[in-house]
């Protein structure tokens, strides 16, 4: 089956480039549009080399909620990575957002490697920092925490979509 391409775009406050890649467009379900990339597929953290990623993985685009998330395909260690961003908005064959800072990571089980599965909030400081620098304002803060807040509830409750493996994820490994 072939996918469409599409742009993933990540930006920071200032609008300077962040994390961009291209993906394949999956489909959609009622928590978004996803987006997936196949083992070897590869990015760029703003203006830096292309960096390839071991693991296939898939984008979770919600239609209005101030987060994506994306489910990694083992043995990566961040079973879900979801950043806190402004809400994405498609044009033109491209997705965009601006990243900002927080992010909910549910790192992966390993009892081989004796790693239990933890969920926590990271990039405190970034966001301060950031909160500061780029002075964000006051609704863009409120959206933000509220948003982390409730995804650490839900990733930790394995609420839909982030109990069971996503079926999108299928179709990239």
């Amino acid at each position: 089956m072939s996918y469409e391409i599409v742009n993933v775009v990540y930006r920071k406050y200032d609008g300077s480039l962040h994390w961009h890649h291209r993906g394949l467009l999956l489909g959609e379900d009622e928590h978004g549009v996803w987006t997936g990339c196949v083992a070897g597929s590869s990015g760029h953290k703003g203006d830096g080399p292309a960096i390839a990623w071991p693991q296939p993985f898939v984008m979770l685009f919600p239609r209005d909620a101030w987060w994506t998330a994306a489910f990694n395909a083992a043995p990566n260690k961040h079973e879900i990575y979801c950043d806190i961003s402004t809400v994405p908005e498609w044009r033109d064959g491209e997705v965009t957002m601006i990243d900002l800072d927080l992010d909910v990571i549910r790192t992966r089980r390993d009892v081989l490697k004796g790693r239990t599965r933890r969920i926590f909030l990271d990039d405190e400081d970034e966001f301060e920092e950031h909160r500061i620098r780029y002075a964000y304002p006051p609704d863009v803060v409120q959206n933000a925490r509220d948003s982390a807040a409730w995804l650490m509830k839900a990733v930790t409750a394995g609420t839909p979509p982030f109990g069971a493996t996503p079926h999108w994820l299928s179709l990239v490994t």
